[in-house]
């Protein structure tokens, strides 16, 4: 009697499902094995974003300023547009000469100025601000050291420094205010787009670009700027006295900008040096140290970012408008 080779009893695994299912069970755990190492990898790389993170986070300050154990001049930089929300803010560069001032071993302190100008906001607290350390602290001396520019709000921060140096090339001065928009009032009329503005308050849609302008709109704004024009002017007067050759030239307080040859002869400031110059020749001092404060860079994104959203808003609800800056 012939045996059943199909029957259950003889039934089982040949040696190529053996092979196969070898091939199936290597196959499970190198994919597995992969499937940590990138694991691993991915741990690994969110560990190092949020270290990276977190330095990012911290706000930052060129060189361990608050360590220097020697005699040294401490320098703060006041560089680019004066704005709130910039580099060179009002608070950025307080917290910088607060530092500078309480640091024991800074024997002087440097402002080294490279600006157009900006707020006059921004520009008055940061004049304020030094004249309560200059008298909190009597026997450390500030100079102001402008390189390629120190005009207009820039000079009205300089002008509160116990003396101001520059460059012979250097632009210093322009001691006035602007306030600048456009008129586009009879473009839009041959575009045949009308404007509609709904204002409380007969005077809220002042500057409005797509309106006339008013006699009596120009006479207020010129009001304001005039009374600004007037605190910059009484600001530089405080700060350089009898320095001032006002007599000489009558268009010292116009806008008007020279060089740093002519400004050291309109007494605009007190002399040719580069802040290297200002800190050996002046100071006294071969030592300087960097306290200027910046923003982080996470900082800076965030503050970019809300600035555009706020800017997308305000154009959607025809909020921009001009503000008076001293540059």
């Amino acid at each position: 009697m012939e045996s059943d080779n199909n029957s259950p009893a003889n039934s089982g695994p040949t040696s190529k499902e053996w092979k196969l299912l070898e091939k199936l069970l290597g196959q499970a755990q190198a994919e597995q094995r992969k499937t940590r190492r990138w694991g691993i990898f991915f741990k690994s790389l969110t560990f190092i974003y949020l270290f990276a993170l977190l330095f990012m986070m911290t706000g930052s300050r060129s060189g361990d300023a608050m360590a220097v154990a020697e005699p040294h001049v401490a320098v703060v930089d006041l560089n680019g547009v004066i704005m709130a929300d910039s580099e060179a803010s009002a608070d950025l560069i307080s917290r910088g000469l607060r530092d500078a001032f309480e640091a024991e071993n800074a024997e002087a302190v440097l402002l080294r100025v490279n600006s157009p100008g900006g707020s006059p906001v921004q520009s008055n607290f940061v004049f304020n601000e030094i004249q309560r350390l200059r008298a909190e602290y009597p026997d450390k001396k500030l100079y102001a050291a402008i390189t390629d520019m120190g005009a207009s709000g820039a000079y009205y921060i300089a002008a509160a420094a116990d003396q101001i140096y520059a460059d012979p090339a250097s632009i210093v001065g322009s001691i006035g205010v602007i306030m600048a928009s456009f008129g586009v009032q009879e473009a839009a009329e041959k575009l045949g787009v009308e404007r509609r503005v709904y204002t409380a308050g007969e005077n809220k849609a002042l500057l409005d670009p797509f309106s006339p302008v008013r006699e009596s709109d120009r006479e207020h704004v010129q009001t304001m700027l005039n009374e600004i024009h007037q605190q910059f002017i009484g600001a530089v007067k405080d700060g350089r006295g009898d320095r001032l050759k006002v007599d000489e030239n009558p268009e010292l307080f116009s806008g008007l900008f020279w060089t740093g040859e002519r400004a050291l002869e309109l007494g605009l400031i007190d002399g040719l040096k580069s802040p290297g110059q200002v800190a050996r020749d002046v100071a006294g001092l071969e030592e300087m140290v960097d306290y200027t404060v910046t923003r982080s860079p996470v900082d800076r994104f965030l503050k970019r970012f809300g600035t555009s959203i706020g800017n997308g808003i305000g154009q959607t609800l025809g909020l921009e408008g001009g503000a008076p800056t001293l540059r």
